[in-house]
């Protein structure tokens, strides 16, 4: 990718991976996240997979998430806080707030949780999700094919529950 490509793709998908951050962090960190995500982006440019730009953005993006998280958690563990959750709600809790849905949702595994947000809430080709995930396009449906079925089990216990 040489850098007028670049310049497209930053321009391109700069509000989508500023939308991505907002759903997991602080309002106050979606702008230096995002120059943070577009700073490795431009020196790992040459990795990038042709036509599949977005969802390597959001490969960069959880990483960054995740590093940015840990640094919370190291900050909070040597400093009491008295708000313990500084990101924002994810776009999964809002969506679902409180509902029967959420309680599955929400017993699910990280890995089964990531796999269906980057689908429903991102809106991802099963293609794009295994370029997220760095798996191959079967992997991913399979890995999806069994979140689906945890989280219609969770809620069909869920349903149970509530009529009990």
């Amino acid at each position: 990718m040489d850098q007028v490509q670049f310049v497209a793709t930053f321009r391109s998908h700069l509000q989508d991976i500023s939308k991505y951050l907002t759903r997991r962090v602080e309002l106050s960190q979606v702008e230096d996240l995002a120059s943070e995500i577009f700073e490795i982006a431009w020196r790992k440019r040459e990795s990038c997979p042709e036509g599949f730009e977005l969802p390597w953005l959001y490969k960069i993006a959880g990483f960054v998430v995740s590093n940015h998280r840990k640094k919370l958690s190291r900050r909070a563990a040597t400093v009491p806080l008295l708000d313990h959750d500084r990101s924002a709600p994810s776009a999964e809790d809002v969506a679902l707030d409180g509902s029967a849905v959420a309680q599955a949702f929400d017993e699910l595994s990280a890995k089964d949780r990531q796999v269906l947000a980057l689908l429903v809430f991102e809106q991802l080709s099963i293609k794009e999700i295994a370029v997220v995930l760095g798996t191959t396009e079967n992997n991913t449906s399979q890995r999806l094919k069994r979140a689906r079925e945890r989280l219609a089990k969770n809620l069909k216990d869920q349903l149970s529950e509530t009529r009990d």
